[in-house]
């Protein structure tokens, strides 16, 4: 990282202007305590947010093998969401939750309740859609318990500083965190690495990546239905809504960023970017269906990101390194770790081959092995800022491409247009972050029109 992004991604002169989280101010004397007495070593979890991802970590959390893990909570706004993740996990889980009814929440107070239920040193998970993350952490920091979240950390400059602010308060607390940016602990992107910075491939000269696939999860919102108020069908619906999640191009992308970022061993300090709406039909989203991002790093080396959601187009999950000697490959698979390959010259052809990676462990589960050792054996590990940092270069990106202008790191982490404000105060029945207009429509990036903020 270059000593100006260091600086500015530190800097509490610059961070106190955002007083919402001036109710943690005394974390920075709080130590998360390790694990617990030696009577009972058990680690108790409570899993905030019951989507898929949710489910899915939680599930993760409950298969580490080095001690004793329980799920004993559950919090969400949604009661089917939370039934159907609960179904699920006693399916295979069983013997390892004990939740029982009393202790599934359900409103926008249920995440204080489930993390109630918790003791000093235990975990809670964070799924929800990310604009809560902040929120969410603050309290955990209060309650002194470790976190793992999912990606990304924040989606706008406003929440990016209070999360820098609490990442602050976090190390200081010793307080264990992973975040869901499971490809830095796969082994073979892990070796990858490690041969770029060998030299192996020469000085890296420029990357790319590609996310391009059909609409998936929830990157296409109908209008409201009668029947559920609109702050609730927006966090149902929250990959189309930039305030809840980034939208797709921070909720999807930020995994191609961020493992390439590592690779470069940089961040970038600017970026351009192009894109549009296509095919929408009947949906209302914010989304731009393609994104094309160039980011520029302190050296000049070059960044592409090309992320496509459109039926009917070719499909390619990857990303490439080339170097002045060689290139290097990943071949991602949602839901896998892939396959890495370094290659001599420019050409990947099996003569020019130096190495590609053997069948390794899922990252999702080495994530969370990783983080519940650094627990138990009481070792530093700290994912906070990476992810802050993570969030907001992928948000530089995005908001290149809804602007049509070059944007910077500095003026990323500057930027004032909060996409939700008091986010913390937010109810199932009161005003939504993002109003539509009579016809149930919502305002969408006009590029070169609205240049000083998203939308």
């Amino acid at each position: 990282m270059s000593d100006s992004i260091r600086a500015k991604s530190t800097r509490r002169d610059f961070l106190k202007s955002t007083g919402q989280v001036a109710a943690a101010s005394a974390l920075a004397a709080v130590v998360v305590p390790h694990v617990h007495a030696a009577e009972d070593n058990t680690i108790r979890v409570a899993l905030i947010g019951c989507g898929g991802r949710g489910t899915g970590a939680a599930a993760n959390a409950l298969s580490v093998t080095n001690g004793p893990i329980k799920l004993v909570a559950m919090a969400d706004v949604f009661a089917d969401r939370l039934a159907a993740s609960f179904g699920n996990l006693q399916k295979a889980y069983a013997d390892r939750m004990e939740v029982p009814e009393d202790r599934r929440f359900v409103g926008f107070d249920a995440y204080q309740r489930a993390m109630d239920c918790l003791r000093a040193g235990d975990v809670a998970i964070f799924a929800t859609p990310p604009a809560f993350r902040w929120v969410h952490f603050g309290y955990a920091l209060q309650k002194k318990l470790n976190v793992f979240m999912e990606k990304p950390v924040t989606v706008d400059g406003p929440a990016t500083r209070r999360m820098l602010e609490l990442a602050d308060r976090s190390e200081a607390a010793d307080q264990k965190v992973g975040v869901g940016l499971m490809w830095r602990h796969c082994q073979a992107r892990q070796e990858l690495v490690s041969r770029v910075k060998d030299g192996q491939i020469g000085d890296v000269i420029t990357m790319r990546c590609y996310r391009l696939h059909g609409p998936i999860g929830s990157f296409a919102a109908p209008r409201k239905p009668e029947g559920i108020s609109e702050v609730l069908h927006q966090i149902r619906y929250f990959h189309g809504f930039l305030w809840a999640s980034g939208g797709c191009y921070s909720d999807f992308y930020i995994h191609n960023i961020d493992e390439l970022c590592w690779l470069k061993d940089a961040w970038p300090v600017e970026a351009h970017a192009l894109g549009g709406r296509h095919y929408r039909g009947d949906s209302v989203d914010q989304n731009f269906d393609n994104y094309s991002v160039e980011y520029v790093f302190p050296d000049g080396t070059d960044l592409y990101l090309y992320g496509r959601c459109i039926h009917g187009c070719e499909d390619r999950f990857s990303g490439y390194v080339r170097g002045s000697k060689g290139l290097g490959t990943i071949e991602s698979m949602r839901g896998g770790a892939g396959i890495c390959a370094a290659y001599n010259g420019q050409k990947e052809t099996e003569d020019k081959l130096i190495w590609r990676s053997p069948p390794v462990p899922s990252p999702y589960q080495l994530e969370w092995d990783e983080l519940i050792d650094a627990i138990r054996q009481d070792k530093p590990y700290n994912e906070t800022r990476r992810g802050a940092i993570a969030s907001l270069v992928t948000s530089m990106g995005r908001m290149a491409a809804h602007t049509g202008r070059r944007v910077t790191y500095d003026e990323m982490l500057a930027c004032e247009h909060e996409f939700a404000p008091d986010l913390d105060k937010l109810t199932a029945d009161g005003p939504p972050p993002l109003k539509p207009n009579a016809d149930g429509v919502y305002p969408v990036p006009m590029p070169g029109i609205v240049r000083n903020r998203e939308y």
